[in-house]
């Protein structure tokens, strides 16, 4: 049975994802806050994201392991690190944490004057028209899938017992800035599942429609990451059991 502390520290620590990196995403994409600079509005989502996990992962990653995303927790899985029990639970907690965040976030902007959830919406993902340089959906796909291969390989990487230790979270934390450099123009940037329903649920309408792709191809990546991970590095030489901190 799943360690119960273990499964509230994704559940919060998801929240805290979502609350704070969506809303500063909604903040400059859906209010416009950075003005007629979209690549600043980029350069401080991504910032947000990746400084967010950063402090998860020394909070809660000697508890559960910091996943707070679907993905990763599948890339732990396909390595051979989680058993596939642990893995369900802990999936299950993150994505309840990310509906609980987009809610109080969504309630939070209701109170702002003007605010629409359809119009300025809650920092979604998507493609197409949804994309801010309408990439397409089989784009989209492909980057999703590669930029949650970049991002699980790094933690997979920064996890293992070779590395240095006590630099997973930065390594992480910054692994994640750099996918949403990238990725944000192109799609949004997911990379994890449950960062991207939760949103998608409030909002409905396009954003719902399209957010399986953005469960899909973060999954994907995330197992290829294993696939790679393992052919480097060896399931020997890998720490199986508790999952390691993310």
């Amino acid at each position: 049975m799943p360690d119960a502390k273990k499964l509230a520290a994704e559940f919060v620590g998801t929240f805290i994802l979502v609350l704070i990196a969506v809303g500063v995403a909604t903040e400059n994409f859906g209010f416009r806050l950075f003005g007629g600079s979209v690549a600043a509005g980029v350069v401080t989502t991504a910032f947000a994201f990746g400084l967010v996990l950063l402090a998860l992962a020394y909070a809660i990653g000697p508890i559960s392991g910091a996943h707070v995303n679907p993905a990763v927790t599948m890339g732990f899985l396909a390595a051979g690190r989680m058993k596939l029990t642990e893995a369900i639970s802990y999936m299950v907690a993150q994505v309840a944490g990310a509906i609980v965040g987009a809610l109080v976030l969504w309630r939070i902007f209701a109170d702002v004057p003007g605010y629409s959830r359809r119009v300025i919406g809650l920092g979604t993902d998507g493609y197409g028209a949804s994309s801010l340089v309408h990439l397409n959906q089989t784009g989209a796909f492909v980057t999703e899938v590669a930029l949650t291969f970049v991002f699980v390989t790094v933690i997979l990487f920064a996890t293992h017992k070779a590395a240095i230790q006590g630099a997973a979270g930065l390594a992480i934390g910054m692994a994640l800035v750099v996918v949403h450099l990238i990725g944000i123009p192109l799609t949004g940037t997911s990379v994890n599942p449950a960062r991207s329903l939760g949103p998608a649920l409030i909002v409905g309408g396009t954003a719902l429609s399209q957010v399986w792709l953005f469960i899909l191809a973060p999954l994907v990546g995330a197992v290829i990451a294993a696939a790679v991970h393992l052919l480097i590095a060896g399931r020997a030489d890998i720490v199986v059991a508790e999952p390691s901190t993310a």
